[in-house]
């Protein structure tokens, strides 16, 4: 199984200023490529936050993201945090720099703009087609934009490189019917079938109370047997049963 951690580097996803949307959209098209994303991490633009929690995470998994921090404020350090986590300076990369000079009109280079062309030495470019500035590659950690049409160029352009497994498929069945009327028999249903990972979520509509039950697996034949025993189960229960079949 080829699996993802996804760190998301920003004071202001923190402070509740800016809501995150890049989680969902990435975890969706990694499942689409046979990743599966275990984890995701939020923490502040403090360089030693950066650096431990990259180097505890970049062993654990296949591959490694990171969103925010690589823009040409102050605050953007993520770059710089990187190259210290693997003990490599902080260079200009050459590509990099040419792309932000051929990009930008002569009276608009500073040096903050071409601090985005400060990667750790060694770094591969991943192409940026909305806004110029790259991202960059290092060992497994692929280091993208905070801004989500920016990111998602970004993933675009190296989603060809993730080598993934079998994709997780999905069933979501929805039924009127609270959790604890149904956690007994939803606990052995799960013992019956361990390759198969069954998820039990509360909603509200309207006024109404329910539960949303979502199997998930890679292996078709076993999701619909599981998938099948969950809604006997309920239809014993309820004559009103909503299913869904989800790509993911």
């Amino acid at each position: 199984m080829q699996t993802a951690c996804l760190i998301v580097i920003g004071n202001e996803i923190l402070s509740g200023r800016t809501q995150d949307a890049n989680i969902a959209w990435l975890a969706k098209e990694l499942n689409e490529c046979g990743v599966r994303l275990m984890e995701v991490r939020v923490i502040p633009d403090i360089e030693e936050t950066i650096i431990h929690t990259v180097n505890a995470c970049r062993p654990q998994f296949t591959t490694l993201f990171t969103t925010g921090g690589i823009g040409p404020t102050h605050d953007d350090i993520t770059s710089a945090a990187i190259a210290k986590a693997f003990g490599l300076p902080l260079t200009r990369h050459p590509e990099a720099e040419r792309r932000l000079l051929a990009h930008y009109k002569p009276e608009q280079i500073n040096a903050a703009r071409m601090k985005m062309a400060d990667m750790p030495q060694g770094a591969a470019l991943i192409d940026n087609p909305v806004s110029i500035a790259p991202g960059f590659v290092i060992g497994n950690v692929y280091v993208m934009a905070g801004v989500p049409s920016i990111m998602q160029a970004m993933f675009a352009s190296i989603r060809h490189q993730l080598k993934g497994g079998a994709k997780m498929l999905s069933r979501t069945i929805s039924v009127y019917i609270t959790e604890g009327t149904i956690a007994a028999g939803l606990s052995a249903i799960q013992n019956d079938f361990p390759e198969v990972e069954i998820g039990s979520y509360p909603f509200v509509r309207g006024t109404r109370l329910g539960t949303s039950l979502v199997a998930r697996a890679t292996d078709a034949g076993k999701l619909a047997a599981a998938s099948a025993k969950i809604k006997t189960m309920l239809l014993a229960l309820t004559d009103e049963v909503l299913e869904e079949d989800l790509a993911n």
